[in-house]
């Protein structure tokens, strides 16, 4: 084969890669067969350039049959249920029977699962022009005049060849250093201070204990509205059960190292706080149960992935694309069927983490106005959403939230807040037991017994079996001298839980008393 056929194979070559796109996927070592491949392309993904002479059409048929069967490896590993195949053959002259037949027909391999369509061309002495118009639509072939290698052509194959491999290594590295722009230092960083953390609520209290979430930083709207803005960064780093540690913490190997080795450790470690605040944020406004988690912090760095789908949506959609919207709609389809999952702190986090991407954008792509632009709508809304949450007043909505709020205030020894907090919900709603029981402890505290027992018996009416109830009106009956009283609701205490020495105590030490006034 002459210098004009490998001249006009690579000129295709530079023309699907340089102007088209394509990217090589194989080229064989005598550069005889060159495979290529642009799967966001809905009209042609795969593309196969043959330099041959095919003296009969038998011969070229043969030869599109096992290009059929090498499109369904292909097909398979894509994911794509059909694929076409654009097939180029370049040759010094056609084949001398009826080859027409060949060209004028895709051919179509099918099984039960796929189709596989290969629509051939023939580059030949005399039919240039006419395998040009097979490439319309698929290649900007009027940005290279091949028709002109009908003539004597001034370029050497090997310069189109070394222009060609030249450009497509340099697109190769272009593309691995976008992917290899940091270490996952952070990444690993979280996971293991979360793994500690985790440890240390299980030892001091439970991870499942909302008070032991509270007080280590979960998001609790009392407490914001109060000024512990740490709250909005804190519940990061918190996982309520080791189910969600695990979960957390998978999600974010597979997703964090993905994004940081992107972006680089330091704008990682700004997103994924940035969309740890933003995911906080969005679950103080549409949330008012006691919240934490990783999630938020995750669905940002997915977020960054969007981000980076918008900066290069070709690469994205070949690369990850279709995996990250799955993983998203899979991840909020879940969220919002469980009513514990909290799907307003997933879809702050998401939105946070798209604009701290914008704002820090890729290592070495300056795009100042954009980042700008991105800064200033992230400060805004956040501005805007914390004002709204206060103008609001989410405070504590249920009685669950307010006990919560008054057993903090308990642990902290503010017992006079405490007992406002529970008597002014007292007074304006119907409550349970444990309202009446806290309130109750407050008041002792205060030294309120009147009161204290007053609340200790409506919280026995509305459960008798509850004995810490019962331990504590024994008390207040003690304290005012009426030992029936007393030993009755002790004896109750102690046969609710037989268990608990304390109570079996009290019991003895009302008998001793009794014992020596009947003695007396």
């Amino acid at each position: 084969m002459n210098n004009q056929e490998q001249t006009l194979f690579w000129k295709l070559a530079e023309l699907l890669i340089v102007h088209s796109g394509y990217r090589i996927v194989k080229l064989f070592p005598d550069e005889k067969e060159l495979w290529l491949e642009k799967s966001e392309s809905a009209e042609v993904p795969i593309v196969r350039l043959y330099r041959e002479d095919f003296d009969w059409t038998n011969k070229m048929l043969r030869d599109i049959e096992l290009t059929a069967a090498t499109g369904a490896k292909i097909r398979s590993q894509l994911g794509q249920r059909n694929l076409r195949i654009l097939n180029i053959y370049v040759s010094g002259q056609p084949p001398v029977d009826d080859y027409q037949r060949v060209l004028s027909e895709p051919f179509v391999y099918r099984d039960r699962l796929s189709e596989i369509s290969v629509h051939t061309t023939l580059f030949a002495n005399g039919i240039y022009g006419q395998a040009e118009e097979s490439l319309t639509g698929i290649v900007d072939a009027g940005s290279i005049h091949l028709s002109n290698l009908e003539g004597q052509y001034s370029e050497s194959a090997e310069e189109a060849r070394k222009r060609t491999l030249e450009y497509a290594e340099k697109a190769t590295r272009r593309e691995q250093a976008i992917f290899t722009a940091g270490r996952p230092i952070f990444t690993y960083f979280f996971m293991a201070f979360q793994i500690l953390v985790f440890l240390l609520l299980e030892l001091y209290g439970g991870s499942t204990n909302p008070n032991t979430l509270i007080k280590f930083g979960a998001k609790f709207n009392p407490l914001i509205l109060e000024g512990e803005w740490w709250r909005f960064i804190t519940p990061v780093f918190l996982h309520i059960g080791f189910l969600h540690l695990v979960m957390n913490t998978l999600g974010l190997y597979f997703v964090g190292t993905a994004v940081e080795k992107m972006f680089g450790s330091v704008r990682f470690l700004f997103v994924y706080l940035f969309a740890g605040f933003g995911g906080s944020l969005a679950s103080f406004l549409f949330s008012h149960e006691v919240s934490a988690g990783a999630s938020g912090a995750i669905f940002g760095c997915l977020g960054a992935l969007l981000y980076f789908g918008m900066v290069y949506p070709r690469l994205f959609f070949r690369t990850m694309g279709h995996t990250v919207f799955l993983i998203i709609i899979v991840n909020l389809a879940f969220g919002f069927s469980v009513s514990m999952v909290d799907n307003a702190g997933h879809l702050g986090g998401l939105a946070a983490g798209f604009l701290g991407a914008g704002i820090v954008h890729f290592p070495k792509k300056k795009k100042s106005p954009s980042q700008f632009a991105f800064a200033a709508v992230s400060i805004l809304l956040a501005v805007a959403m914390v004002h709204h949450g206060f103008e609001e007043g989410l405070g504590p909505k249920d009685e669950h939230s307010v006990i919560l709020l008054a057993e903090e205030k308990v642990n902290q020894k503010e017992y006079n807040e405490a007992y406002s907090i529970l008597r002014r919900y007292e007074q304006e709603n119907k409550v349970s037991e444990k309202t009446y029981f806290l309130l109750s402890y407050t008041e002792i505290k205060l030294q309120k017994l009147q009161d204290a027992k007053a609340h200790l018996l409506k919280a026995i009416a509305l459960d008798n079996s509850f004995s810490e109830a019962h331990f504590n009106l024994a008390l207040i009956y003690l304290e005012e001298r009426d030992l029936v009283s007393a030993k009755k609701h002790a004896e109750k205490a102690a046969s609710l839980k037989q268990g608990q020495n304390e109570y079996k105590k009290l019991v003895d030490e009302i008998d001793k008393v009794l014992s020596a006034q009947q003695g007396a």
